[in-house]
């Protein structure tokens, strides 16, 4: 719609309300000199573990969060329409991440695999069948990628992980015990380990092709963990959990 400038000062109120059906767009002279569109502040769909904020939000398009990241030095994910914030880790926290992702990196250097740490945005998109039809963007703390002919254009990697593993902490703790196991779950990932420092153990999570658990396991401290995707691929708890200082 196209208005001037004059009968916008008169009806400012009207072409507000307007806005949630379509932008105005204001002229002066017979130019258009502003375009008005409709705002929606990300910190309304904002979840904040850390405070327990946890309310019902309606969802928020792809759009708004790549507005909301654009103009931000902040990291987020993006997961179900909700935006979480992505707090900054501890150093021991990212002594395990170092420590898991050499360990994998290790075993996996003489094949076509390659083990990657955060921040790097994984672009998943649940049981859709394109990143359109149900965008999430995660960024996990260890990430196994077997088709790197699947990194965009813009440097981004839009795919199927085969292995995730996260590190919890206390902002992130629910949404990896919970939300992301779903996801990944949905998703198609394959393996999923859930490191729990406090516990000095990880749950091993497995799927199968219908993306249905395929084997559940907890690891403990001083044990060993074995890839169920992995043949081979063996991680050594004590070693790892041995570390933190």
């Amino acid at each position: 719609m196209k208005v001037s400038s004059t009968d916008f000062q008169n009806a400012v109120g009207k072409y507000l309300a307007l806005l949630e059906q379509e932008p105005v767009i204001i002229t002066k002279n017979g130019r258009s000199v502003a375009k008005l569109t409709s705002y929606t502040d990300p910190s309304d769909f904002l979840v904040n573990e850390a405070k327990g904020e946890y309310r019902a939000r309606s969802q928020i398009r792809y759009e708004e969060y790549l507005d909301l990241v654009e103009r931000s030095d902040q990291r987020y994910e993006l997961i179900g329409g909700e935006i979480y914030l992505l707090s900054s880790p501890s150093f021991h926290h990212q002594v395990l991440v170092r420590d898991i992702c050499v360990c994998l990196q290790s075993l996996l250097q003489d094949g076509p695999c390659q083990a990657l740490t955060a921040p790097l945005d994984v672009r998943l998109y649940g049981w859709g069948t394109k990143f359109s039809e149900d965008p999430n963007v995660v960024q996990p703390d260890v990430v196994v990628i077997c088709d790197p002919e699947r990194v965009t254009d813009d440097g981004q990697y839009e795919g199927i992980p085969t292995l995730i593993a996260e590190v919890l902490s206390p902002t992130t703790r629910g949404r990896d015990l919970i939300t992301k196991l779903e996801l990944y779950r949905r998703s198609g990932i394959q393996e999923y380990w859930i490191v729990d420092p406090d516990e000095e153990a990880i749950s091993q999570y497995s799927f199968d092709a219908r993306r249905e658990p395929r084997n559940i396991r907890i690891i403990k401290n001083g044990e060993m963990l074995e890839s169920d995707v992995f043949e081979g691929l063996r991680l050594d708890t004590a070693s790892l959990f041995m570390k933190r200082t």
